[in-house]
């Protein structure tokens, strides 16, 4: 079943962002480049909240610069194929505000909206290549 598998949290301030949630969780936040913008690529600080083999849920999160004044955080449904959801959403009555878009090495994703103007994303992971046996 799709469920969320990442969030971005946008802010005006990073730093700011980061302290707040490092303190108030413990989260520590490791920058990386994320996905290109016109200016080149933005800056995106990613997290994991709990602990890897520790049995607590593990899910990751990142902290972007805000890129326009109503950008809200934005939730990642993992799902099968992007390209078929964003068909989904479309016949429900939803829009797709990003096409299908890839993170190289890492899948590909899509920026949608609900019928209520909600914004969320899809998120389809890249398989391994099968190992040769």
């Amino acid at each position: 079943m799709p469920t969320i598998v990442h969030f971005e949290i946008p802010a005006h301030d990073i730093e700011r962002a980061k302290g707040f949630y490092n303190r108030l969780f413990g989260w520590k936040a490791e920058k990386i480049l994320g996905r290109p913008l016109e200016e080149g690529p933005m800056e995106y600080w990613i997290f994991r909240t709990g602990k890897e083999g520790s049995g607590e849920h593990v899910m990751s999160g990142a902290i972007m610069k805000r890129m326009q004044p109503d950008h809200s955080i934005t939730n990642y449904v993992n799902v099968d194929s992007v390209a078929e959801y964003e068909k989904k959403i479309e016949k429900l009555g939803g829009k797709v505000k990003v096409p299908k878009t890839e993170v190289p090495g890492m899948g590909w994703f899509a920026i949608c909206t609900d019928t209520e103007n909600n914004t969320f994303a899809l998120w389809e992971q890249k398989m391994p290549p099968a190992s040769e046996s």
